[in-house]
């Protein structure tokens, strides 16, 4: 038994650990202590629920500690109901239940099942998906055994109305367990060098004292061309603008830049939605998501975008999102788009910004009709609403300012592409990297490693990417300020040289020829399939009228 700072924690067997997440319970291991999260703070934690959904059952020490400052990391252990049993550590992980398609749902309690006095509704399993897991003797590289990939419900199984042990019990993998957790020791040696070196602390004259007059640049440009009437000149530096603060808006979103979650989500308010007319609060929710399941093809939303592209064969099968809560379906419309996805892509980009808006004010109208409001959600997202209507009452009288349609729409589509940089900049570091499940067992640095690449940059020239040209660094350390990330990389180069793991970087042209040739070769995938399947039913045809030939004779 040990004791914290207010009460005496027992040691929680394992077969209790996984028997109360079976009833429900959300519990966590964090430096071998068992954490219960309860119901309030999960609708409530800043980074979404989902982003601790993914660790239920799982080891989150790693995660936990570079997402969090030390005050909230004091604050986690109030959450502790027991510790590990130091027989049972290293920690086997479990397979969190939403990875297998399970979640709990408030429904409304019956008055037959409502206790005396009792609440007026109750958390039940609901499965929102079936989980299609790999064969045990699979030797695909894109399809290992540890897979697992969600479908829709009632694809493959029976319904039934709660997981079972069996559900949550992780597939054969091919990582050792110890070596993992070798990783994961010497990834805490590097997380407290860097914090050693005062590589958490922002600069703010020296690093965003030039940033600020490069947006002061922009902005300037954009406004004189207007007065000279130079409209679709305005427009490009315009989009410049838009694209250079979406780097410090990135920054806020990770509280990177004050460190105090409502100083920097106020200001990522007023840069986001007010300047920029996108939601702060869905590039948040969605971001957090993106980083902790990179590259996973049923949770990880950066890399779905069936219908117009897909970045692995396992999209194929129509696979179920966890964040979207939708099935991305492989219908007759992908598979056109699919086959040029590679001379589309740049077209594709173009445009992204417009899908932005999409995703974030659908986002914002969930959000109204959400009970669960997170941390400062009531200000937050009131403010958001005030932000957007702002945005489209200042760039609206741009656009009219134009004088005619025509010139209008030439000044909406210019600014709008001419941030398209931005969009092929984000998917550079993660569309050529493995979109294999490798399971719960690969260590938190291992797994951002192997799906995270930088692009090399000179350092002179890194504001061009925003600093986030150190991908990998950034995603290892993701509240670390972007300008320290140069000198954070080369002790993370030191440490994968040491662990024996690859650190991916290329070049910007090289870069985007590995991400075209992804796109090409699942095209090319796909247009064998069509040959294939054509060539079976014209077999099949050929089957029947020679049989009926026969039977004719």
């Amino acid at each position: 038994m040990v004791t914290d700072s207010k009460r005496p924690l027992n040691a929680i067997p394992r077969a209790t650990v996984v028997a109360r997440i079976l009833d429900g319970e959300h519990l966590v291991i964090y430096k071998g202590l068992v954490l219960r999260i309860p119901h309030s703070w999960l609708d409530a934690h800043p980074g979404g629920n989902l982003s601790i959904l993914h660790y239920v059952g799982r080891d989150a020490t790693d995660e936990v500690e570079v997402y969090h400052p030390d005050d909230v990391l004091q604050a986690i252990k109030c959450y502790a109901i027991g510790t590990v049993d130091e027989a049972e550590l290293p920690w086997n992980p479990f397979i969190p239940p939403v990875e297998v398609g399970w979640v709990r749902k408030r429904v409304k309690a019956t008055e037959g099942s409502k206790p005396e006095g009792g609440k007026a509704s109750k958390y039940v399993w609901f499965k929102e998906a079936d989980a299609m897991r790999a064969p045990a003797d699979s030797t695909d590289p894109l399809c290992p055994p540890s897979q697992i990939l969600l479908v829709q419900k009632n694809t493959l199984l029976p319904e039934c109305d709660t997981p079972s042990l069996e559900t949550l019990i992780a597939p054969p993998s091919t990582l050792s367990l110890q070596v993992q957790v070798e990783h994961s020791v010497a990834f805490k040696d590097l997380h407290q060098r860097i914090i050693d070196a005062g590589l958490y602390k922002c600069r703010y004259i020296s690093g965003y004292g030039p940033e600020i007059v490069r947006y002061s640049m922009f902005a300037f440009a954009s406004y004189w061309f207007y007065q000279k009437q130079w409209f679709l000149s305005s427009a490009f530096f315009l989009g410049l603008f838009w694209w250079q603060l979406v780097f410090f808006a990135h920054d806020l979103g990770h509280v990177g830049v004050t460190h105090c979650w409502e100083i920097d989500r106020l200001i990522s308010i007023l840069i986001a939605d007010f300047i920029g007319g996108l939601s702060i609060g869905w590039w948040v929710d969605n971001h957090n998501i993106h980083h902790l399941v990179t590259n996973h093809p049923s949770h990880d939303p950066d890399i779905e975008h069936l219908p117009f592209l897909a970045i692995s064969p396992v999209f194929f099968q129509s696979l179920w999102s966890s964040y979207y809560k939708r099935t991305m379906h492989f219908d007759a419309f992908a598979k056109v788009f699919i086959t040029i996805q590679h001379y589309l892509f740049y077209v594709i980009m173009l445009l992204a910004r417009f899908n932005l808006y999409g995703l974030s004010y659908t986002f914002l109208v969930k959000k109204a009709f959400d009970t669960r409001r997170t941390k400062g959600g009531r200000w937050a997202w009131g403010l958001e609403i005030v932000g957007i209507i702002f945005f489209w009452c200042w760039f609206g009288r741009v656009l009219v300012g134009c004088g005619d349609w025509k010139t209008a729409l030439g000044y909406l589509f210019v600014s709008h592409a001419s941030t398209s940089i931005l969009h092929v900049q984000i998917v550079l570091s993660h569309f050529s990297m493995s979109t294999a499940d490798l399971g719960p067992t690969e260590s938190f640095p291992a797994r951002q490693m192997r799906t995270t690449s930088d692009v090399i940059c000179r350092p002179d020239l890194g504001w061009i990417h925003g600093g986030l040209h150190l991908q990998v660094t950034h995603h290892l350390f993701p509240r670390l300020p972007r300008h320290n990330l140069g000198e954070a990389s080369k002790l993370v180069k030191e440490f994968a040289k040491e662990r024996g793991l690859v650190y991916a970087e290329f070049g910007f042209v090289d870069g985007n020829m590995e991400m075209l040739g992804v796109l090409q070769g699942v095209a090319e995938q796909l247009k064998i399939m069509k040959r294939v399947a054509k060539l079976e039913v014209q077999a099949a045809v050929d089957k029947k009228l020679a049989a009926t030939d026969t039977k004719t004779e």
